[in-house]
């Protein structure tokens, strides 16, 4: 088991459920908080998919895709391995983002969103921190890999 994942993803989960539960009991579903006008709002929402609401509809076979996901990422790339601090950071990130959003869709049956850019005019998807988690893990992990594999090509 590899401690510092674990507690930093359970932290991580524990601000992600704090701000769903702060946005749960303070706005109504659809209402809409300007912070920066013309760019970023808090608006709640509720996603019963995945990312951009795909598989809407389907929380039982998210919730499942999500263990699944969940058991192997922490058995292949976590447990009882020795990871240096970004791999730590990110794979933390990771878990506690798909350990939030996890969560919503097992008690509440949809996820709750409230991240909401309009950028040059473009309305992006309204989303949480567990999604930030995830998409700035999935990122690191790419950027690792990429790292590694000119690694590899230079010692050859």
């Amino acid at each position: 088991m590899n401690k510092k994942v674990v507690v930093i993803s359970i932290i991580f989960v524990v601000l992600d459920q704090l701000i769903k539960l702060i946005i749960t009991n303070n706005l109504y579903l659809g209402e809409t908080l300007k912070i920066i006008p013309n760019f970023f709002d808090i608006t709640k929402v509720h996603n019963y998919g995945a990312a951009w609401s795909m598989f809407s509809g389907n929380v039982i076979i998210l919730a499942i895709i999500g263990i699944i996901a969940l058991i192997f990422i922490y058995s292949f790339f976590v447990y009882k391995k020795d990871l240096h601090k970004l791999e730590i950071i990110t794979y933390s990130l990771l878990l506690g983002g798909i350990i939030g959003n996890l969560i919503d869709r097992i008690v509440l049956g949809y996820v709750v969103d409230y991240l909401s850019f309009n950028i040059f005019g473009y309305m992006f998807p309204v989303f949480n921190l567990a999604d930030m988690g995830i998409v700035i893990s999935v990122l690191l992990i790419i950027i690792m890999s990429i790292q590694e594999e000119i690694k590899c090509k230079k010692l050859k």
